[in-house]
Formats: structure tokens, C-alpha cells, sequence
């Protein structure tokens, strides 16, 4: 009974509820950009908030605002790779915790066209549909992770799409960061402008994608055969 389905599928809830009133509660993202211990620097300072990143992420903390704290803190170089590195961590932790807890309690429910769609798609074409979500995150860090750990994706090419996709969102949220002091500067000015331009992109391709599936199928659209017609004698 404690090992069932539905009892891990609780688990799962109950530390989802948790990590989101201890962010409430306790916002570590204040920690991570303006609580850092002076103590810590160079490499081990990187490590140190790379993992808490991870961390951090897997709690339901927007990456947006980790990213620029990372930046803040380290540069863009430094930031960079700490925030890139924390970001593969926390969807590691996120799939594992959806796989092992709620992928067969969940999966029975996968009905519906949007979400067999979603399922189906990550199923069969999964490291190229993290890969565009991770390119324009029109979609929720956290979401998609859990999404892609109820399907029948593997582990891998969630990892190396969510590695290679985050590069270009995570990079402009970092330089960001770090030319916060000096927001006329034109990294700064196109660091901001990718980050418009990527959000725009995610809305129109959600919109698309949306207006698709609102489409009836050729099942619906097709014309009911006729009846033939009885001939009288």
C-alpha cells in the first residue's frame, strides 16, 4: 500500500507543497544573490551555488531570477556556468522525482487531445521537443520537466536536450545580471532584447500550436457516407 501508484503520486504532492511554502516562507533566492556567505569564493563559491540552484530550482524557484543572481554574483563567465549547471541539475532532480512518484500513477489520466498530443509528441520526438522548449520556455521549467518525466521519454536526451537548449536563455539572463549596474551598456541592452525577443517567439508558437489542436480532425471533418438508396419495385 505504501508503495503503490497513488501512495507515491501523494509523496510526490507532498513534497511539491512543501518546497513551494518553504519558498514562500523562506525565499533562498534572497539568499543565493544577497545572503552569500563571504567566506565562500572562486570555484567552490560556483559549486556551492550551482548546486543550491539545482536545489532551489527543483523547488519551484523561477530560474529567471536565479539566473540573474548568478550572474550578479560571479559574472557571466562564472554565472554562467554555475546557472547552466544548476539548471541541468534541478531538471535531473525534477524527471527523477516525476518518474519514480508519479509516472504510473499519472499516466491512466493522460486523456484529452492536448495532452495526448503532449504526451505523444515527447514520447516519440523527445529530445527535439525539450530542445524547442528549452530554446523559447513558453512553458514552465518546472512543468516541463514533470511532463517530460510522465511520458515515455528517456533520461539521457532529457538532460542533453535541457543542457543544450538552456545555453542561449540562460546566457542572456546571466550577462543580464551581471551588467545590472550599467543598464545602457549594450550587453545589457542585448542580453534584455533576446530575452523579449525569445518570450515573444514562445507566445507565437504556443499560439500556433494551440490553434492546431483546436482543429478538428479528418475524422470530424469528413462527410458521413450516404445510405444507399432503396430501390422500389
Amino acid at each position: 500500500m505504501l508503495l503503490s501508484p497513488k501512495a507515491r503520486l501523494a509523496y510526490l504532492a507532498v513534497i511539491l507543497l512543501s518546497a513551494g511554502v518553504s519558498v514562500l516562507l523562506f525565499e533562498p533566492q534572497r539568499l543565493l544573490s544577497a545572503g552569500w556567505p563571504p567566506e565562500l569564493s572562486g570555484a567552490g563559491a560556483v559549486l556551492v551555488f550551482g548546486l543550491a540552484y539545482g536545489v532551489c530550482t527543483a523547488a519551484l524557484v523561477p530560474r529567471p531570477i536565479l539566473n540573474l543572481a548568478a550572474g550578479a554574483l560571479f559574472g557571466a563567465q562564472a554565472g554562467f556556468a554555475a546557472a547552466l549547471g544548476g539548471t541541468v541539475l534541478g531538471a535531473g532532480l525534477s524527471f527523477a522525482l516525476g518518474r519514480v512518484l508519479g509516472q504510473e500513477a499519472l499516466r491512466p489520466y493522460v486523456r484529452g487531445r492536448w495532452l495526448k498530443a503532449a504526451d505523444g509528441q515527447l514520447s516519440r520526438h523527445g529530445f527535439r521537443s525539450v530542445l524547442a522548449i528549452r530554446l523559447f520556455p513558453g512553458m514552465p521549467f518546472v512543468v516541463a520537466n514533470y511532463a517530460a518525466a510522465v511520458s515515455r521519454m528517456r533520461c539521457l536526451p532529457f538532460l542533453l536536450a535541457t543542457a543544450l537548449g538552456s545555453v542561449p536563455n540562460t546566457l542572456a539572463y546571466v550577462i543580464a545580471g551581471s551588467e545590472a549596474t550599467s543598464p545602457t551598456s549594450p550587453a545589457f541592452l542585448v542580453s534584455t532584447g533576446f530575452i523579449v525577443l525569445s518570450a515573444a517567439v514562445a507566445a507565437l508558437v504556443g499560439w500556433r500550436k494551440r490553434h492546431h489542436l483546436r482543429r478538428p480532425g479528418p475524422a470530424a471533418t469528413a462527410p458521413a457516407p450516404r445510405e444507399p438508396e432503396r430501390v422500389s419495385a
